[in-house]
């Protein structure tokens, strides 16, 4: 089997085509088998006097060599989910825990870093591998290194089963958002709807045999309905089938339920908090992140909470009361995003179907490429000839002076057996490796935006444009990395608190006047985006921001509470009806099963860590706020951003990284003000 498995092989980028279900298994099981193997080795040459190059360094390739076998099934399992494909990807996941557990707790392994810590060659090193020495001594400790042996077994069961759980938890969010679709013979149902949602609509009835056309819950169908179907029933059905995913209510009630999965994960998370002596699961999860502590944490958040309640309670007003004069007294949540809409396009003279026009994706990418070039003297270029996962996949470089800097592949559309939402993960880290040679980086950057329809090149909201540019801050973060150890290269080692730094900030310029000249044009005449309408864009920028603030305060208090408080006697349902209570200006219907979706802390990296997107939020603001002063192209400004923050990856405190670039500690006054929220606004 290793001479044909393709996970087995030395390859520049994955494979992908050649990798079939039938060869993951082996794969790890061959590679695990060998770690383990030469792990034992490391140690008996590693006993007396522990080195860098011997144990850091040595291990690294370890890592590397695991991560080119699961990194490309990870991937698939994402974006190319199948049945067969499934079934292969868990059946390794308490393979993997075991070996990351039992890394984790080798007493000997914990001890030659201890002792190359001591050893007087640490002094000589750089502050990278100082941090990465202290990271993974912490680490060490939080794998459970200094429990009894009874216990270190038992943190170990708890791994492996939150691995599992958090699976399904993803797996049955897949299932759930297919299993609904709604086929539509009468034209007038779909009243209001944009011309290419109802393109879309049709090509993914065709895609299934069948005439009229299909709406599904894959966020561009549903988004369309929400934003624009007149007939109000059809919105309230769609809501109802999307916000009651995965759970006990709604269309398809109990049939993929993650609502006892929850439950057993937060007790998991609770059990292994105490169990390493943290009073909670969110104090275990700040002790890598940035902010100090639980009250910290929650403080910042109130606080956020409470200056911009006023504007939230505001934005609602007007929205109940523009809506009661177009015949709707009783604002539900299925009218919001319909009327919010309306009253945009009242107030603004602006939607985002009529800015679609301007942001054709190949403009988009241009001048996004385009102004990284002017900020940080990049230059990036589509490469062809290339193994992929599926024919929309595109692939590019960056390059710098002439030189190699980095790849990444962009798979930006919305389709069946992909995973919701948009991310950015690292398919390889950039390092030098044990025969001095230095392996550049490649990310994957996807996204779900609505595809090409009826001969038309693919068109983005400038919603969507926002969301490739946060995926892109991703990208640049893993790809324009300094550093050449794994363990603090691009996002590794990053506080994840500190991750959402660069992505966020590179939104600022999708609204920035010289930013959209550049990525902005007519699909059909090239003009650029009108005066006028470029006008009516940012005055609406800020629109409802209040409330768009209320939500996500909603769902960062929402996660930290329930890791903070889990095991006092409330449910999941109760802890978010008393955050609602406190911080929503709006209440959806008893059905809603927000949670049961909610992925990003059940099934991502975000547990205990969802208000991440507000800390980091503070810090971009903050930062960009010095371009705005400089000049947001200005070539000096963008060059010490890149040095101070994208380069320098995890190897110093995020605090220290953004002092060298602001001068000073972040203040949250320019976030209030980007967002129209401050007293004086």
């Amino acid at each position: 089997m290793t001479a044909s498995n393709p996970l087995l092989q030395a390859f520049d980028l994955p494979p992908y085509s050649a990798i079939r279900p039938e060869h993951v298994e082996p794969a790890i099981d061959q590679v695990l088998a060998d770690n383990r193997a030469a792990i034992a080795q490391i140690l008996a040459d590693q006993a007396d006097t522990p080195s860098w190059d011997g144990l850091v360094l040595a291990l690294d390739e370890l890592g590397e060599r695991l991560g080119r076998a699961w990194s490309p099934v990870s991937h698939l399992n994402a974006v190319c989910n199948s049945p067969e494909l499934r079934a292969a990807y868990e059946a390794c996941l308490p393979k993997l825990s075991a070996y990351w557990t039992e890394m984790g707790q080798n007493r000997a392994l914990c001890d030659a870093y201890k002792a190359l810590a001591a050893s007087p060659a640490a002094a000589g090193f750089d502050v990278a591998q100082k941090t990465i020495l202290e990271h993974t001594l912490r680490d060490f400790h939080l794998s459970g290194i200094d429990l009894p042996e009874e216990q270190q077994k038992r943190y170990g069961e708890i791994q492996m089963r939150l691995s599992e759980l958090t699976s399904r938890f993803s797996n049955q969010l897949l299932d759930a958002t297919q299993a609904w679709t709604k086929h539509v013979t009468d034209e007038s149902a779909l009243a209001g709807l944009t011309d290419s949602a109802r393109a879309q609509m049709a090509q993914a009835a065709q895609a299934k045999g069948l005439d009229g056309w299909l709406i599904n819950l894959e966020f561009p169908s549903y988004y369309a309905v929400m934003t624009y179907a007149d007939d109000r029933a059809l919105r309230e059905e769609l809501y109802a089938a999307y916000c009651t995913r995965a759970s006990e209510q709604g269309p398809n009630a109990g049939q993929f339920d993650n609502g006892p999965l929850m439950e057993q994960i937060l007790d998991l998370r609770r059990e292994l908090a105490q169990l390493l002596g943290y009073p909670n699961y969110a104090e275990l999860s700040l002790a890598t992140k940035m902010a100090d502590s639980a009250e910290q944490v929650l403080g910042f958040l109130r606080d956020l909470a409470a200056r911009s309640r006023p504007f939230a309670e505001k934005d609602l007003a007007e929205l109940r009361a523009f809506a009661a004069e177009q015949g709707c007294g009783d604002l539900q949540s299925w009218d919001v995003g319909y009327y919010s809409e309306k009253l945009r396009q009242a107030r603004y003279s602006i939607s985002q179907e009529q800015l679609r026009a301007y942001f054709p994706i190949d403009k988009v990418l241009g001048g996004l490429f385009a102004m990284v070039q002017r900020l940080y003297g990049i230059e990036i270029r589509e490469l062809a000839d290339f193994d992929s996962w599926h024919p929309d996949v595109r692939l590019f470089e960056i390059r710098e002076n002439g030189e190699h800097v980095g790849r990444f592949f962009f798979d930006l559309y919305a389709r069946a057996n992909k995973r919701g939402g948009a991310w950015m993960d690292g398919a390889r880290d950039k390092r030098r490796n044990a025969a001095g040679e230095l392996v550049s980086p490649v990310a994957n950057l996807v996204c779900n935006f609505t595809p090409a329809v009826g001969g038309k090149p693919a068109l983005l909201t400038h919603d969507e444009v926002t969301t490739l540019f946060h995926e892109f801050g991703h990208g640049l973060h893993h790809l324009l990395t300094r550093i050449e150890h794994a363990g603090a290269s691009g996002i590794s080692g990053v506080p994840w608190d500190a991750v959402e730094l660069p992505s966020q900030f590179m939104e600022n310029w999708c609204w920035e006047p010289e930013g959209l000249a550049l990525i902005s044009g007519h699909y059909q005449t090239g003009e650029p985006l009108p005066q006028d309408l470029l006008e009516k864009m940012l005055a609406a920028k800020n629109f409802q921001s209040g409330m768009m603030m209320a939500r996500q305060l909603e769902f960062s208090l929402f996660d930290f509470e329930l890791h903070v408080h889990h095991g006092d006697g409330r449910s999941v349902l109760e802890v978010l009806k008393g955050i609602r209570d406190e911080v929503s200006v709006m209440q959806p219907p008893a059905y809603n099963r927000f949670p049961n979706s909610f992925s990003h802390i059940f099934a991502g990296g975000y547990a205990a860590g969802y208000y991440s997107y507000k800390w980091a939020e503070v810090l971009s603001a903050d930062a960009f706020s010095r371009f705005e002063e400089d000049g947001v192209f200005n070539p000096v400004t963008g060059q010490a951003f890149r040095e101070a923050i994208l380069a320098r990856g995890g190897s110093q405190d995020p605090m220290v990284l953004f002092v060298d670039f602001r001068g000073r500690e972040p203040s949250i006054d320019a976030l209030l003000r980007h967002l129209g929220l401050s007293a004086a606004a």
